[in-house]
């Protein structure tokens, strides 16, 4: 797995100011994943255990347009609304969003709040440039959190 870029004050008390942070100064390194067929009461056991607010959907592409291996996100929202609202066995496969938002751990954090906004999305995956694989998750929380704790 690739090293995220030096500027990463995470896990100290120094954090950049929103202006020049990063991905990489917010995200939470890392993924939770899944199979597409893993089951509702399964995603929902892996988010209250592991206090996670999504989860990858890992394979490959559905689409066909090159080997990614994450092809969804699934959200505490989504797991929530289809087991008050859905019917019958749903997995994770057919409560995926796609197509994944995706940034790299060097993008600026506005630039990515942008994208996440327009997409209507509170987590994008953070994807290494180099091997194309999941490396971390970005949420508007983090967001948020260089927001309120930048270096101003």
């Amino acid at each position: 797995m690739s090293t995220l870029p030096s500027r990463s004050y995470r896990g100290s008390y120094r954090i950049p100011a929103f202006e020049h942070a990063i991905v990489s100064d917010a995200m939470h390194p890392g993924v939770m994943s899944c199979d597409p067929d893993a089951t509702l009461p399964q995603l929902a056991r892996m988010m209250v255990t592991h206090h996670v607010h999504c989860i990858a959907v890992m394979g490959l592409s559905r689409s066909g347009s090159g080997e990614s291996l994450a092809w969804g996100l699934v959200s505490d929202i989504d797991v929530m609304e289809a087991g008050i609202r859905g019917s019958g066995e749903q997995t994770a496969g057919s409560l995926a969003r796609e197509p994944i938002i995706a940034v790299e751990p060097t993008m600026p954090l506005r630039e990515a709040g942008e994208l996440m906004i327009d997409h209507g999305a509170s987590h994008v995956l953070v994807i290494s440039p180099e091997g194309q694989r999941p490396v971390g998750v970005l949420s508007t929380l983090d967001v948020a959190g260089v927001l309120a704790w930048g270096e101003g």
